[in-house]
This record gives C-alpha cells, sequence and structure tokens, in this order.
C-alpha cells in the first residue's frame, strides 16, 4: 500500500488528472450502455383469430397465407338487427365480418383463485391476460411462481371495455355488483395481472388507442434499462363485446365494406376490426445471457411520439412518423439502410396509407441500395387490426418471421394503390412466402410501427437473437440411462388432458431429445396439486408410460387424490448389513453433488485406512471387492449414506426427523448437526482400526475429544425408540453402538411427529422392507434410494417420482444440473374452463343466447324450471331437513303463481344454494338458529358466492383456503345480519375465519341479542 501510495505521488499532476478522466468516461460509457442495452425477448405467448394459441400456430398460419376474417359470432350481438350497407343509416353498421377469437366466455377461475361470481363479472379482456401470461411464461421456461416478490413490472396495452357495457345493457344497473369495478376497469387488467403472480415492480395500463400495446413495449423497455424492474411483460389485450365502437366506426367511415384489410391495395377502403391477445417476456440481454435463456429476438430501440397539430385530431402526421422511426433507430444505434422489413400499421384508409409509405421511405430509403429493397407488410390483412393489441400482435410476427428466416404472404394486394409512387420508392410487398435474407454479416432487423387514432406514434426496431459464441455455448446434457418427467395439474382433468398433449407432442416431434423434454417440462413449469412422475430410459419407454396413464393404467402406487400441504420426511439411515461391494457405483459415476461428497468422506479417513474409499468401491478395474472387512465396510457405508443426504438436500427434500442404527446413527447425527463430519467419521473410523484394536479408554478418549453440539433436527434413539434427549449430545451416548430391537418403537415415535414419507438413505432398502412390515398399512409410504437388484438411476428416480407425487417440493433446477443446448417449446397449460358470460336481452340487438345455461351471481348453472320436475324438487327439499310439510305442500300452487308472473323465472339446478322458490318463500335463513344450523347456512352461503358445491367446503377450515376475499366477505356478513337480525361486520370473519368459529360466535350472539351486540 505505501510502495502504490509514493506511486501515485510520483505521477504528474496531468497523469493523475487524465486517469481521473478515464475512470469518470468509463462510468459514463456505462451509464450510457445500460440507456441503450438491447432488451431480450425470452417468452411469448398470445391468442389470435384463426384458432392461433401458441406463437407457434401462429406462424403456421401466417406463412400459410391464411384469411382469418369472418362473421360476428352469435353470442357478441345480432348481425342482422345491427347491419345496413347504408354507411349512413343510423345506429347501424355497414360490415358484420371481423377477425374474432373462438373461446372468450369459458375461464378457468378456479386455477387462479377466482370466485365464479367474480368471474362472471371479469372482463373477458383479464381473463385472456391471465391466462395468455401464464402461458408467456411457460414458453419462457420461467416458472411463475419464481417471481413472487419479484421486481417484475407489467406494462399492458387496452383501449375498450365492451363487457362493462354489455353489464350495463339499457341501463340495468341492478348488474352492477361489488366486483364490477374491480372486473372493467381499465387499470386492473394490469393490477390483476402483478396481483395474481406477486411481483412488485412498476405495473400500469397503456390506452393510447392502437398504439397501446407498442407504447406499452416501450415502456417496458425503457423501465428495464432505467433498472426498475429486472423482467418485464409487455402486453396488449382487445376484445370487441358489444356493437357501440363498430357503429361509430362505420359512422367515420374507417372499416372496409368488404370486410378485409387490403392493405396498399387500390381498392382498399378501410380496415376490419379484429381481437386477440399478445404477451412478451422481456429482460436485459445481459442477464438473459448470464441466466442460459433462450433469447427468441431482442429489442433494440422503441419510440414515442405524438402528432401535434396536424390536420385534424384523429389524422396522421408524415413528419411525427418520420420523427418516431428517426427516434427508434438513434435509440438503439441502428442504421435505417440495415432494416430489411417493416410491419406497417396499416389500415387501407386513403389518407393514411399514402403518409405512412411516405415516411417509411424517407427514413429507411436513405442510403439503401437498389438490389436490396425494403420489404412492408402486415398480419392486418390475415387477422384484422387488434387495436389495443395491434403492435404486440405485429412484434410477435416479427419474432416468429426471424426465427424461421420467412417473410409472411400479405394479403389482397391485387393493384398497387395508385397514390403511392411505388416506382419512386425502394419498397416491395411479398404476396407469397419469401425468404428473409441480409447482406453477408449482416443481421435481420425489423421495424414495427403502431399509430394511435388520438395521435399516439410508437415504432419499434427488432433484432433477430445473438449467435452465443462457442465458448459460451451451454453444457450438452451428459449422458443418463434413466430421465424423470413431471407432469401436474391443479385438477385431475388438466393432469389428463396435459399427459394427452405431451403425447401429441411427441407423436409430432418423434426426434426432439428426451433430455431436452424433461428438462424443460421439469425446471419450466408450475408443480401443481394433482402430479404424476414418469421415469423412463427412452422415449419409446416414456410415451407408452404416458399412452397408459392416458387410458387409466395408472402407474402403481400412483394416488389420484389432490396434494393438500408438503409431507413431512423422515430420513432413515441403515446400519451394518446394508453394504455390499460396489454399492451406489452408477450413482457416483453420474451425480456430481454425490460424487463430491464421497470424495470429501474418503479425503477425511485417507489417513486412518491403508487404502482410499474410492478404490474400495470404485477401483478403476471396475472390480469391487467384498466390504468383509467392517474396519471398511463402516466408513464406505458411513460415505454412501452421508452422500445420498447431500444429494437429497441438493434436491431440494429436507428431513423433518432422522432416525439411524447402528453406523447409521453416526450419520443421523451428523446430518442433524449433533458433531461435524470430520468428528462423525474420527468415531466411526477409530472404533474399527484393524490393527491394534483400541482399548475402551482409548476410544472414550477419543470421544472426550469430539465438539458435541444440540441437534437441530429431532432424532430417534435407536436404543430407545424414542426422541433423542439432551445426552444426544455427550460422550456417553456414543460408547456403543444400538441394535435394531426398537425399530418398532422408532416407527411408532415417527407417526406420532405426523411424519407422511420414510426415505432410507441407504444403498440396500433394510430399513424399508423392515418398515414396510410393520407398516403394511402404509406400504408407499416407505421409499428406498438404492436397491442393489435394480439399477441405481432407476430405482433412485422412481423414489423422487413417488416422493414428487406425494407434494414434497424438488428443486428442480438442481436435479437437472446440465442444461441442454436445444431449447423446446413444450404443450401449455390445459385450461379447463367454465362458462362464465352476460347475455343481453334480445330486444337491443344483443345476442340473447335464449335458454342456454349461464352463471349468476350465486351460481354456476342455471337452467329453466321443468314442471315434470316438481316431484324431485319437493324430495330434495325434503331431504335437506330446511322445510316443513306444509311449505312442501304449498310448493305447486306457488310454483304456479311465480311462473304466471314470471313466465321465464330460473331456479338453480343443484348445488344446494337458494333457489327462487326458498326465495319466494322467503326461507333464505337457517330455520333452526342453533350452531349447526347457522353453520350449515355459513357453509351453503359461501358455497353459493364460489359457485361450488357445499360439500367441498370444510367448516373447520380457514375461510381464505376457499379463496374467499374481502368483497365475498361483505356479502356474507350482509346476508348474515339480514337473516339473523343481529350485527354482523366482515371484520368478524377475520377475528372468527372458520365457518365452525363463526357460527359459534352468531350463536352466542343470538342468545344474548337482547343485551349484547357484538360489533368489531
Amino acid at each position: 500500500m505505501i510502495q502504490n501510495s509514493e506511486a501515485e505521488q510520483s505521477l504528474s499532476a496531468t497523469k493523475r488528472a487524465l486517469i481521473a478522466l478515464e475512470q469518470m468516461q468509463a462510468k459514463l460509457d456505462g451509464v450510457e450502455a445500460a440507456r441503450r442495452e438491447p432488451i431480450a425477448i425470452t417468452g411469448m405467448g398470445c391468442r389470435f383469430p384463426g384458432n392461433a394459441d401458441s406463437p407457434e400456430q401462429f406462424w403456421q398460419m401466417l406463412q400459410m397465407g391464411v384469411d382469418a376474417i369472418g362473421d360476428v359470432p352469435d353470442n357478441r350481438w345480432d348481425r342482422e338487427a345491427f347491419f345496413d350497407p347504408d354507411p349512413d343509416a343510423p345506429g347501424k353498421m355497414y360490415t358484420c365480418k371481423g377477425g374474432f377469437l373462438q373461446d372468450i366466455v369459458g375461464f378457468d377461475h378456479q386455477f387462479f383463485g377466482i370466485s365464479a361470481r367474480e368471474a362472471e363479472s371479469l372482463d373477458p379482456q383479464q381473463r385472456l391476460l391471465l391466462e395468455v401470461s401464464w402461458e408467456a411464461l411457460e414458453h419462457a421456461n420461467c416458472p411463475p411462481e419464481l417471481l413472487a416478490d419479484s421486481s417484475t413490472g407489467v406494462f399492458v396495452g387496452i383501449c375498450s371495455n365492451d363487457y362493462g357495457k354489455r353489464l350495463l345493457n339499457e341501463g340495468h344497473c341492478d348488474r352492477i355488483d361489488a366486483f364490477f369495478s374491480t372486473g372493467n376497469a381499465l387499470s386492473l387488467a394490469a393490477g390483476r395481472l402483478s396481483y395474481m403472480l406477486g411481483l412488485n415492480g412498476p405495473c400500469l395500463s397503456v390506452d393510447t388507442a392502437c398504439s397501446s400495446s407498442l407504447v406499452a413495449l416501450h415502456l417496458a423497455t425503457q423501465s428495464l434499462r432505467q433498472g426498475e424492474c429486472s423482467v418485464a411483460l409487455a402486453a396488449g389485450v382487445h376484445l370487441m363485446l358489444s356493437p357501440e365502437n363498430t357503429i361509430a366506426f362505420s359512422r367515420t367511415r374507417m372499416l372496409d365494406p368488404d370486410g378485409r384489410c387490403k392493405t396498399f391495395d387500390a381498392s382498399a377502403q378501410g380496415y376490419i376490426r379484429g381481437e386477440g391477445c399478445g404477451v412478451l417476456v422481456l429482460k436485459r440481454l445481459s442477464d438473459a445471457q448470464r441466466d442460459g435463456d433462450r433469447i427468441l429476438a431482442v429489442v433494440r430501440g422503441t419510440a414515442v411520439n405524438h402528432n401535434g397539430r396536424s390536420s385534424s385530431l384523429i389524422s396522421p402526421s408524415g413528419l411525427a412518423q418520420e420523427s418516431v422511426i428517426h427516434s427508434a433507430l438513434a435509440n438503439g444505434r441502428v442504421n435505417p439502410a440495415s432494416v430489411s422489413y417493416v410491419q406497417v400499421q396499416g389500415t387501407g384508409t386513403a389518407l393514411g396509407e399514402p403518409i405512412e409509405v411516405g415516411a417509411l421511405a424517407a427514413v429507411y430509403g436513405q442510403n439503401r441500395r437498389k438490389d436490396c429493397p425494403l420489404t412492408i407488410g402486415t398480419i392486418k390483412t390475415n387477422i384484422g387490426h387488434l387495436e389495443g393489441a395491434a403492435g404486440i400482435a405485429s412484434t410477435i410476427s416479427v419474432v416468429m418471421a426471424m426465427q424461421q428466416g420467412k417473410i409472411p404472404p400479405h394479403l389482397h394486394f391485387n393493384t398497387p394503390n395508385p397514390n403511392i409512387e411505388w416506382d419512386q420508392l425502394p419498397l416491395q410487398v411479398p404476396t407469397q412466402l419469401t425468404d428473409w435474407t441480409v447482406p453477408e454479416g449482416g443481421k435481420l432487423l425489423a421495424g414495427v410501427s403502431a399509430f394511435g387514432f388520438g395521435g399516439t406514434n410508437a415504432h419499434a426496431i427488432v433484432e433477430e437473437a445473438p449467435n452465443i459464441p462457442a465458448q459460451d455455448t451451454v453444457s450438452q446434457l451428459s449422458e443418463k440411462s434413466t430421465y424423470l418427467l413431471a407432469l401436474s395439474g391443479k385438477s385431475p382433468q388438466a393432469l389428463t388432458q396435459l399427459v394427452q398433449r405431451y403425447l401429441n407432442y411427441m407423436k409430432t416431434f418423434p426426434t426432439a431429445s428426451l433430455a431436452g423434454l424433461c428438462f424443460y417440462t421439469n425446471t419450466g413449469r408450475s408443480h401443481h396439486a394433482h402430479r404424476l412422475g414418469v421415469v423412463a430410459a427412452t422415449a419409446a419407454e416414456l410415451q407408452a408410460k404416458l399412452e397408459g396413464f392416458a387410458v387409466g393404467k395408472v402407474p402403481l402406487g400412483w394416488k389420484s387424490e389432490q396434494v393438500s400441504d408438503r409431507p413431512k420426511v423422515a430420513f432413515l439411515f441403515a446400519g451394518e448389513g446394508a453394504e455390499y461391494a460396489g454399492m451406489a457405483r452408477k450413482l457416483y459415476e453420474s451425480h456430481p453433488i454425490f460424487r463430491a461428497a464421497f470424495n470429501r468422506c474418503s479425503d477425511i479417513v485417507d489417513g486412518a485406512l491403508d487404502r482410499p474409499l474410492t478404490d474400495i468401491l470404485f477401483p478403476l478395474d471396475g472390480h469391487a471387492q467384498p466390504l468383509t472387512d467392517l474396519a471398511y465396510a463402516r466408513p464406505a457405508l458411513f460415505a454412501v449414506e452421508y452422500a445420498l443426504w447431500r444429494l437429497w438436500s441438493d434436491w431440494g427434500v429436507k428431513p423433518s426427523a432422522v432416525m439411524g442404527q447402528g453406523v447409521g446413527e453416526y450419520v443421523a447425527a451428523c446430518v442433524a448437526g449433533v458433531f461435524s463430519l470430520e468428528d462423525a467419521l474420527k468415531l466411526v473410523v477409530e472404533r474399527e482400526q484393524p490393527s491394534p484394536k483400541p482399548s475402551a479408554e482409548a476410544i472414550h478418549s477419543i470421544q472426550d475429544c469430539i465438539e458435541y453440539s444440540s441437534p437441530q433436527l429431532p432424532i430417534v434413539c435407536s436404543r430407545t425408540g424414542q426422541w433423542a434427549t439432551a445426552d444426544v449430545a455427550t460422550p456417553t451416548y456414543w460408547s456403543h453402538v444400538a441394535s435394531v430391537e426398537k425399530l418398532a418403537d422408532s416407527i411408532a415415535t415417527l407417526h406420532q411427529q405426523g411424519i407422511g414419507l420414510f426415505l432410507e438413505m441407504s444403498p440396500r432398502p433394510s430399513l424399508t422392507e423392515l418398515g414396510r412390515q410393520h407398516c403394511p398399512e402404509r406400504q408407499e409410504d416407505w421409499l428406498p434410494s438404492l436397491d442393489p437388484a435394480k439399477d441405481d438411476g432407476d430405482r433412485l428416480f422412481t423414489t423422487v417420482a413417488k416422493v414428487y407425487e406425494a407434494g414434497v417440493s424438488i428443486n428442480w433446477r438442481t436435479f437437472e444440473s446440465d442444461r441442454p443446448q436445444q431449447f423446446l417449446s413444450l404443450p401449455s397449460y390445459p385450461w379447463q374452463r367454465k362458462r362464465f358470460w352476460v347475455d343481453c336481452p334480445s330486444t337491443n340487438g344483443y345476442s340473447s343466447n335464449a335458454g342456454r345455461p349461464r352463471p349468476n351471481s350465486n351460481s354456476s348453472e342455471i337452467v329453466q324450471f321443468d314442471p315434470s320436475q316438481l316431484p324431485n324438487l319437493q324430495a330434495r327439499l325434503a331431504e335437506s331437513g330446511q322445510f316443513s310439510s306444509e311449505e312442501l305442500a304449498l310448493l305447486p300452487k306457488l310454483l304456479q303463481t311465480v311462473a304466471s308472473l314470471a313466465p321465464e323465472s330460473e331456479m338453480r339446478s343443484s348445488n344446494g344454494v337458494r333457489t327462487s322458490v326458498e326465495a319466494a318463500l322467503n326461507l333464505s335463513g337457517p330455520k333452526q338458529l342453533d350452531r349447526v344450523g347457522i353453520e350449515t347456512w355459513i357453509v351453503q352461503k359461501i358455497a353459493g358466492e364460489l359457485g361450488v358445491e357445499p360439500s367441498t367446503i370444510d367448516p373447520s377450515q380457514p375461510f381464505d383456503s376457499y379463496g374467499l376475499d374481502s368483497v365475498l366477505a361483505i356479502g356474507i356478513a350482509s346476508a348474515a345480519k339480514q337473516n339473523f337480525s343481529i350485527h354482523v361486520t366482515p371484520l368478524m370473519l377475520l377475528k372468527y375465519p372458520t365457518a365452525r368459529q363463526l357460527a359459534n360466535q352468531l350463536a352466542r350472539q343470538l342468545e344474548d341479542s337482547d343485551t349484547e351486540v357484538f360489533e368489531v
């Protein structure tokens, strides 16, 4: 330090100043590099017209030139009622065409923990965002739970709320419930996504009309570069659920009467509307490369501006478009001449198209060689103009085109627009699938444009994924003899469908890497309650086992029930007799964690034995010697069991208790922290020195030198079969090794601790077999790690599969330690959708869908009452015990009266919640105001609010375990207050968090209601 100081002092003032300037410049360069760092696209999800439910399906549709425009679906609005070819007809539209999605009424509400009541009021745009965002994260090989509590940002382009219009159609304010505002506010489109995923980063919804989603991409890019978030979701969503906007756009002549986007064609008279959803997963390029992510493409630059005071509010500005393109290029430091393709706004309007093409030519035509014209096109000719989602849809199409090295055909281009000076511009429009080529050494670069009719313009520059230098490539998967595929769903039906999807995938891509299939499934997917672990050596074997499961041939011991809580696991360590020559050799050769732990043990005892443990068990010639000498057998057995513990621990499986027999008790005490690994091996080795035999005094002397500590895990004492006491941390306890005579007591002690799985850390299933004999009713709860009769990998992976199926969390990132080079886009989660849709009266021109079942605020199923079902209804009501014989006798007359007053009155078909008959009888409260009656009423009320069967509600479980939120709590408290005539507040559901506790409290209040009223 003194020499350095003297050296610095010897420098001249000028040199010191130059050094300081260089340091400052380096900092500035770093800041500038961060401000312009490319942003990696690591995952995508989409739902577009033409059944394009994934980026791969979207590309297939685009490359084939599919026109996905069709008629307005029946469930949107009455086409005939609103159609009139006269563009001046008031309240009408002159086209009934558009790009529509197939299923927007269905939603897997239970997957996202949303009640049936809330789901009905929830804008389908929000539903789409939830599903597609989940799929995008799966596509990025990023389990969504890994982002919980992270600074991940959410940026959503959205500009319509048609569902809210349906809910309030013709001023029906009675449709407004507690979920109306949260279900239909545009701000909640982003907010709900952050809430569902538990994200803490920036979160905002963006409405700049047709440029919304590309502006969202710009904001996400800026946020990443500024360090506000480490991951970002940039999304766009748009659905057409009511006719008002289409009528308005008809008035302004924006729509093409032929029902097609004929961009650049002489016959174009406007655009046609479309709908869909797209989501991009974004990371800083350096972070994506560090994490080994698949990089689909990179965003080099983005920019946003406004037209300013142009000729009118909604008129485009050529100068503003030129400016925003220049800014995006400068932001990414991209030469305009290097961009070879642009996804244009291209709405097909007579005014807009010449302006946009002129702006593109003015910027991208600079210094462009005539033999390298700029290719321009738009996917609007395939799927229509997605308005708020248009920019993201265009970006996804560009990324897929880069992946394939092809530019998709631009449809409906027959006669070039005469108002565009094609001969003077270096442009071309592809009318068929075209190779995307660039000069040698160049990169595929594309621009994406989006202009909002409010004047907000956006442009993005996208570049193909960088080539990974050879020295930075991810390691190839080492050859394995066994593979494990872990699949799961939130319901048995979802799991079965997921299995079928994987079967279809394997049949479609028969050469797909089995290693990659297992790696990306295990590490890149969330693991839900219903689980299946499949062990196979080949793709054919895996496919055969999946086919067997799909037809009901489940693996032996497989349990179909839902995993509710992670089971407690006990680690068992066997004693002498479990060892054998060459034990765990394949495990040693194939698993670095096991090998490192075993080698550490071998190094520790190297000076005490005349031969290394590695030479004893794993000789180079492959011929291991029999372990007849306990001086070698015991330390070798210890090392194998300790290495197994390290391997399981590395995979994320932690014991709640440990038990050992013989030398295994030393391992159990070691892993519980009673003494160090070095001290444990010292005790084991010194007990069995070959010659001379140590005296008892010598052994005691060794034990006295050991540093003991209180155990950090519960240990079962082998001598007593009870929990070890404080004496386990004393030399006296370790003065002798116990036998297995107390195994039955030990097992009983573990059962009392609530142990659900017994996992043996031994080379032979010694304790497993004994445990199964003592607990024949729990055969599948005893699991060995190894078995000399089976291949090491097959036995171990089979046990991992069983542990996984039992609900234990596996650290798949460490289990799958090697990453394959080939990335796979695997099947997405199979949503279990139910119908949630508000039908409107046919008198207003909306589609009525008369007679179709729909959910309402209290039930997920409603049907018209059938008089022939009267006897069944009477019997069901009688069985409920809630109605007297006199009330049941009045039922036929009551139904007749209700029918005469409301011919279309509806009755709920099942699920035990309140029916219109009960409402008419005013029998909403329990017939018996005792604790049992109140509890029954509470359970039925909760079931009605959530749209589930009352039998699924456990009155002893907390309310929040059902997904009961504060809004539903308000409704339940209000109903209880009305029915029981006592003061009930929502806060009572916090103070008494189960149906049983709340019922007890309400029963007490009813008894004391004259003198005491509970109030929080």
